[in-house]
């Protein structure tokens, strides 16, 4: 996805929240290493799964993370039209499509961590 033409914090904002919807402890760990790596904030990554009521994300981001959450959760039904102009506003049609295929992707690897249940790298604790 390097190739995509897509910032490299947006993709790493859009694999973790969908990490996150789709519950892979896995891949939420390895997607906010990254993410970190990247220089992300704490305090981003800490307010990502309320990232609608978070003011630190810019329009951009916003727009992503709302593409992101609407294919996430096609149960919902398919995004609607209004989502599609707001995403229009801030991505190329190129950028569109190369955004629904890292969402496609990051939620075909969530389907196989989740329920083959990879754990995540954690120090153990006494607990």
């Amino acid at each position: 996805m390097k190739a995509s033409g897509l910032e490299t914090s947006i993709l790493e904002l859009v694999k973790l929240r969908a990490s996150q919807i789709n519950g892979c402890a896995y891949c939420v760990q390895m997607h906010a290493t990254d993410a970190r790596k990247e220089g992300e904030s704490e305090d981003r990554l800490q307010l990502l799964a309320v990232w609608q009521e978070a003011p630190v994300f810019t329009p951009r981001e916003r727009a992503a993370l709302a593409w992101t959450e609407a294919l996430t959760r096609l149960s919902a039904g398919p995004a609607d039209d209004a989502l599609y102009a707001e995403v229009s506003a801030h991505f190329s049609e190129a950028e569109i499509v190369n955004l629904t295929a890292a969402v496609g992707l990051i939620n075909m690897y969530n389907r196989f961590g989740a329920p083959l249940r990879y754990p995540p790298a954690v120090a153990k604790t006494g607990a």
